[in-house]
């Protein structure tokens, strides 16, 4: 019989492949990450439990060196929300540096600047929902709310209700099936009106207000007590307020045999937590400066000045620059950018046995076969998308192979039927070199999504590697 040609591409269940070490070190790694994901419920808690994290291992701000040296632990934030943290290098920063990028905002439903609104008795909150969601999936399900408010004089409010076993809840009702004839017959996109996506908040009427016939809105009035008494807010404050409604309850490991994770928010968190956790493990100091980048906004954007549309990230590779060579100037800048590269660290859409019409063949990635490279995202003639070059795809390729990374590769769906962005678009207009690597997930975009941790794991391990280059 012939010898089987080298270099097949496989699309199999990898986990057995794992040495007993390895499997010790995977389950500590999900666990870690599953403590991490339980507090990073919103863009701000993720980014105050990164900075936790790392100032636990030296790193300090930036702008707290005058110079930098290698080995240097580095972070910079902007606005409680975006966040770069490096390890400075042997080469000069503006020889090129290797980044990480993720974002850690997540879909959600937000709350209006003017949320407050009673109904039939009933205390609502008004809400905007962010990103792309299945307005259904996030109805008739228990809520939480963070947020922070900010009063005129400063003064920081934080609102963390509903992820406490004393919490109470909040819920989008919806209409009982006896009921639901009209709303069956209706398209799914059409079934659940955007406005209509406001949770109770409420049904008790305040006591003070018992006496007064003609005082309407009785039970707003009775939250708006509640808020005063606990949080010393009024209504006006909840106007210069980020509040954020999102599924209540932590992760959980999903299965008989735990090998998965269910959540709220692994788009981009589980990406977001790889990269920083391969930043924090660096075993030594790298050749080049190795960066994570880790923004807000990319779903819906990447705009606004905390999104990777913004100044933000160049900005602080200039501040990089400037502690190692004062008189180095813009150019030196653009140069720097221009020699990088760069994993865009974002999840990948899984194959779905239950919704085989969605896969684009052998070019779906599939639970447990590792970390998924997407060559380009895009939609409608790869409309949106950096692609990548097959030079900086096979100088991955021996990085990974060198450090035993598992890998595959992945694509966002059938032509004209899948696809969709990330932040590698904006990244490649400096010139550098871009590709999208992540973990792949079933539920993209539901309240509970699904990532395998062993894709975890081996996502961790590819950014380890690329940072150790």
């Amino acid at each position: 019989m012939a010898n089987k040609p080298e270099g097949l591409v496989k699309r199999e269940n990898q986990c057995r492949k794992l040495t007993p070490a390895e499997t010790e070190a995977c389950a500590a790694y999900a666990a870690d990450y599953m403590s991490y994901l339980g507090i990073a419920k919103t863009e701000r808690r993720a980014y105050a439990e990164a900075v936790r994290r790392i100032e636990a291992l030296g790193f300090r701000e930036l702008k707290t060196f005058e110079t930098l040296r290698p080995g240097d632990r580095v972070y910079r934030g902007y606005c409680g929300k975006t966040l770069m943290a490096a390890v400075i290098g042997k080469a000069p920063v503006s020889a090129g540096i290797h980044v990480i990028g993720g974002h850690t905002d997540a879909p959600r439903i937000d709350c209006k600047p003017v949320p407050l609104y009673e109904k039939g008795g009933l205390a609502y909150l008004d809400t905007h929902y962010y990103g792309g969601i299945k307005k259904f999936q996030w109805v008739a399900m228990p809520l939480a709310l963070y947020g922070t408010v900010i009063k005129p004089d400063g003064t920081r409010v934080d609102i963390a209700v509903g992820d406490d076993p004393a919490d109470p809840v909040f819920m989008i009702s919806d209409i009982l099936p006896h009921f639901g004839a009209e709303q069956s017959g209706k398209k799914l996109g059409e079934a659940f009106v955007a406005e209509d996506l406001d949770p109770i908040i409420g049904t008790l009427p305040a006591a003070e207000a018992d006496d007064d016939e003609d005082f309407k809105d009785k039970v707003r009035l009775n939250i708006l007590r509640i808020l005063g008494e606990k949080y010393g807010i009024t209504e006006e404050d909840l106007i210069s307020a980020e509040l954020e409604l999102v599924p209540a309850g932590m992760p959980r490991e999903l299965g008989f045999d735990r090998s998965a994770i269910l959540g709220y928010g692994h788009d981009d968190r589980v990406c977001a937590y790889a990269g920083l956790r391969a930043l924090m493990d660096l075993p030594e100091v790298p050749e080049r400066t190795g960066m994570v980048l880790l923004c807000d906004k990319e779903e819906i954007g990447s705009v606004g000045s905390t999104g990777m549309d913004s100044t933000f990230f160049e900005n602080s590779v200039a501040e990089l620059i400037v502690r190692q060579e004062p008189t180095a100037g813009d150019i030196a800048v653009r140069r720097a950018l221009e020699a990088s590269d760069m994993l865009s660290a974002d999840v990948c859409a899984a194959s779905d046995p239950h919704f085989p019409i969605a896969d684009s063949a052998n070019n779906m990635a599939c639970l447990n076969g590792g970390g998924s490279l997407i060559k380009y995202t895009g939609s409608r003639g790869k409309s949106g998308s950096s692609d990548a070059h097959p030079e900086y795809l096979a100088s991955l390729r021996r990085i990974f192979s060198k450090h035993g990374v598992v890998w595959q590769a992945g694509e966002l769906g059938q032509a004209d039927k899948g696809g969709g962005g990330t932040i590698a678009l904006f990244m490649a207009r400096y010139g550098m070199n871009v590709v999208d690597f992540g973990v792949p997930m079933l539920n993209m975009h539901a309240p509970w999504e699904l990532v395998t941790k062993y894709d975890c794991y081996m996502t961790y391990r590819a950014y380890l590697a690329f940072l150790s280059e």
